[in-house]
């Protein structure tokens, strides 16, 4: 299937779309704030986590579900066009190698769909703070 834009109008959309500071790590932010625990936003570790707990080793990652393969992972729906079915690949196999890298240093590593952080913030601040509680 073709697209729909011309390359400049696509190059447009795509530049619009943000890996910092989105909607999605306000809400979580605003959530995590109440559980009194510090934390870093965009820590400079390997996989630079959406937030980051360094004095307890924990880092808690919201992925796009999009972006990082909700409905492939969970239904086996793939996208039909090849570029993103490559580019949706690389991402979750540089999130499974994000993992192991940052366990083998001793993090402790959380990630959360950006659907579960709209449905429920203070669901996954909870499970947040508990880890927290536990290291």
């Amino acid at each position: 299937m073709a697209d729909i834009f011309t390359k400049e109008k696509r190059s447009w959309v795509m530049s619009r779309i943000r890996s910092k500071n989105t909607k999605i790590e306000k809400v979580m932010a605003k959530e995590l704030r109440k559980t009194r625990f510090k934390f870093r936003k965009h820590y400079k570790i390997i996989g630079s986590p959406d937030f980051a707990f360094p004095k307890k080793k924990v880092a808690v990652f919201v992925d796009g579900s999009f972006w990082h393969g909700y409905k492939w992972l969970v239904d086996g729906r793939r996208p039909k066009q090849g570029y993103w079915r490559e580019k949706i690949a690389r991402n979750i196999e540089r999130d499974s190698l994000v993992n192991a890298s940052l366990r083998t240093q001793g993090w402790a590593v959380l990630r959360f769909w950006e659907h579960d952080v709209v449905r429920s913030p203070k669901a996954c601040a909870f499970k947040v703070a508990k880890k927290l509680r536990v290291r």
